[in-house]
């Protein structure tokens, strides 16, 4: 595993920890892949989309993505990727500190996957604005770590892993405007950086913006 970074600042932090990586070719996160592929492609926005995995799964299968992340190294090596693959008029990568920025726009599908971080950060806060960017009827992802994979950043076994309902809880939506399709914390055979494989658990919201039913997608 490599070593924590151990910068004072965040773009700094995620900088190097992007850095150690950049030009491997990122992977969709399972949960992501499992939750979105019977969806119609629409808009997406992928919060803290680091090496760009998702996204680029998601530009594949016809989505126009907005990709953001703190990191300007995530940043522009996702940006180079899109060209690479031909993907450039359906992904816009954009730099945002969420603590301080968000991205415009609305979405059908906004995906917050493992959006972590050692810094402060009120999460709570960005889920609901991220929420709230959504058009009716769309879908709200977030999908956190429920255990200490061997490769993480973050090696601290007391580290508390809230549930679906904490963060549900947490992000503090009106039932009457959001409806919540999925909570549990699933394990799987995960694979690391290094190659390394552990069974893991992840916890998983999915909220659905109300909307007329006739036109959900999923």
């Amino acid at each position: 595993m490599d070593p924590m970074p151990t910068a004072s600042d965040p773009e700094t932090f995620w900088d190097e920890l992007y850095r150690r990586h950049d030009g491997a070719e990122a992977r969709v996160n399972p949960l992501l892949a499992e939750v979105a592929g019977p969806l119609a492609p629409g808009t997406a926005l992928d919060l803290g989309c680091g090496a760009g995995g998702d996204t680029i799964w998601l530009a594949r299968r016809g989505w126009h993505v907005t990709a953001v992340d703190i990191s300007a190294t995530a940043v522009d090596g996702l940006g180079r990727r899109a060209r690479a693959h031909g993907l450039a008029e359906r992904i816009r990568a954009e730099r945002h500190d969420l603590a301080t920025t968000f991205p415009d726009g609305t979405f059908d599908l906004v995906s917050a996957q493992y959006l972590h971080t050692p810094f402060t950060l009120d999460r709570d806060a960005v889920l609901r604005t991220a929420a709230h960017a959504l058009r009716p009827d769309g879908l709200l992802l977030v999908v956190d770590h429920g255990s200490v994979a061997p490769w993480s950043w973050n090696q601290d076994p007391g580290t508390h892993h809230p549930s679906a309902a904490e963060i549900a809880a947490g992000i503090g939506l009106d039932a009457d405007g959001w409806t919540v399709e999925r909570a549990d914390e699933p394990t799987r055979l995960a694979s690391g950086p290094d190659g390394r494989t552990a069974t893991v658990v992840d916890t998983v919201l999915v909220l659905r913006r109300a909307g007329d039913a006739r036109t959900r997608r999923s």
